[in-house]
């Protein structure tokens, strides 16, 4: 059951990703000079960039073992510049910690939140995503966590075209640990959730502020089928 509910899944999100793909084209045309890719997974964006658009460089981050292997394979597989893509197995946040991290069965919604296990959304997915009640939803282990900020300092990075999180209920976090150098991103793309499976310590409207703070603007909202999550799209005023 978990494999064709993430086939129909997969159906309709290549729907939907050319929503994305057409107003990021608006913005870059065909050229992404530099991308960051934070929550990487198994590669899905880095693939639809690499289809999509000219990049120069794409940093990635994924924390978690598991997915990071999987991810690996898939861009050797896929990559002949080997100075394009620069894989990393950590997280971006908002400080330099070793934390928590939950993988989940269903890889792609592993967390640094918790999981609230009562909740209507987490019965609804644990039902269709077959990981039954009687079974472990999720594997418990420690990862390491940078801020963007000292990385970027690190790598001598000045800029970065487009930053794109997906984290599920880290986000905040990570946005918050470019600090002052949120001004060298031109494009924010993140996703949100609104569903009460993860918790977090903050609100759309805390990211919203602060991202207004730091002079971006909000440019797109795309609902994700089949979620209670969206995407947005800021852009940098300057």
């Amino acid at each position: 059951m978990l494999k064709i509910t993430l086939y129909i899944l997969s159906i309709f999100d290549k729907i939907y990703q050319r929503k994305i793909i057409k107003k990021l084209h608006k913005l870059f045309n065909n050229n992404i000079d530099t991308v960051f890719d934070v929550g990487a997974h198994n590669g899905e964006f880095i693939k639809l960039i690499l289809n999509n658009f000219i990049a120069n460089k794409i940093y990635s981050f994924e924390p978690s073992k598991k997915n990071y292997e999987v991810l690996t394979k898939n861009i050797n597989d896929l990559v002949l510049k080997k100075d394009q893509i620069y894989l990393n197995n950590f997280a971006l946040g908002a400080i330099t910690e070793k934390k928590e991290f939950k993988q989940m069965k269903e890889s792609s919604s592993s967390t640094l939140s918790d999981i609230n296990t009562s909740s209507k959304y987490f019965k609804r997915k644990n039902f269709f995503l077959n990981y039954g009640l009687k079974s472990k939803v999720f594997d418990k282990t420690t990862i390491d966590i940078k801020n963007g900020s000292s990385f970027l300092e690190e790598k001598k990075i000045n800029k970065i075209d487009l930053l794109k999180i997906d984290t599920e209920g880290h986000e905040y976090f990570v946005l918050k640990g470019f600090g002052e150098k949120i001004t060298k991103i031109k494009v924010i793309f993140f996703e949100h959730h609104y569903d009460q499976m993860i918790i977090k310590d903050y609100t759309f409207s805390d990211i919203h502020r602060y991202l207004i703070s730091k002079k971006f603007d909000p440019y797109s909202k795309f609902k994700m089928p089949f979620r209670k999550s969206f995407e947005y799209i800021y852009i940098n005023k300057n």
